[in-house]
């Protein structure tokens, strides 16, 4: 493991080791995949790993990169281990990572991964490196998210920023209730260190 991994992994355990937040235990809305959920045949066998920052190549992401930490629990506030989380957005030029989409030089970034995957460890965390997410033409800044657990199958949503202003314009956002919009948005704060510009902590609920 090199250095990078492992300075990643502490601060994952330093900031994951909190309790979850005392957020409402309303189940997180579901959602579709949308146009450009990478199919796992386009996938392969390549290394999406929990970093989209960095695809192989010594360039980092454009963008603020963002400490995304996660934790899976049920309604009842039980966290959830094992839990397969996928999360994949576009880049900072507004450009998806996906086999519909033509990488053409100035139109994408190819030093972001766009699609990462990582498993809950026993309190339920997972953490991911990525940007922070910018408007997609039609659409506010959002990240999406597929859970995947046999104590409650697959679950598809999105996340957003709280409080951004495009959220009042987007179509998703404005079908949601209230405690529905709690439940996705996320509360970014500054980090230092390492590169990252933002870090957040979120509980996404599940059915119990």
């Amino acid at each position: 493991m090199n250095t990078r991994r492992t300075l990643m992994l502490a601060s994952a355990a330093a900031l994951i080791a909190t309790p979850a937040l005392a957020q409402t235990r309303r189940v997180l809305p579901p959602m579709t995949d949308g146009p450009f959920y990478p199919p796992k045949r386009w996938r392969g066998d390549a290394d999406w790993d929990a970093d989209l920052t960095r695809t192989g190549s010594s360039a980092a992401a454009r963008g603020e990169h963002l400490a995304l930490l996660l934790q899976v629990a049920d309604a009842r506030g039980r966290v959830i281990d094992g839990t397969e989380v996928e999360i994949w957005q576009c880049d900072a030029m507004a450009a998806y990572r996906h086999p519909g989409v033509r990488a053409e030089p100035g139109n994408h970034d190819p030093a972001f991964q766009g699609f990462g995957a990582a498993r809950t460890a026993a309190d339920g965390g997972v953490r991911f490196r990525t940007i922070r997410p910018v408007p997609y033409p039609g659409r506010t800044p959002h990240i999406h998210v597929k859970l995947r657990h046999a104590s409650f199958g697959e679950l598809t949503s999105q996340l957003f920023l709280a409080g951004d202003p495009g959220n009042a314009r987007d179509f998703l956002w404005r079908q949601l209730d209230a405690e529905e919009q709690t439940s996705l948005a996320m509360r970014l704060d500054p980090a230092s260190g390492d590169g990252l510009k933002w870090q957040t902590r979120h509980t996404l609920t599940v059915p119990a």
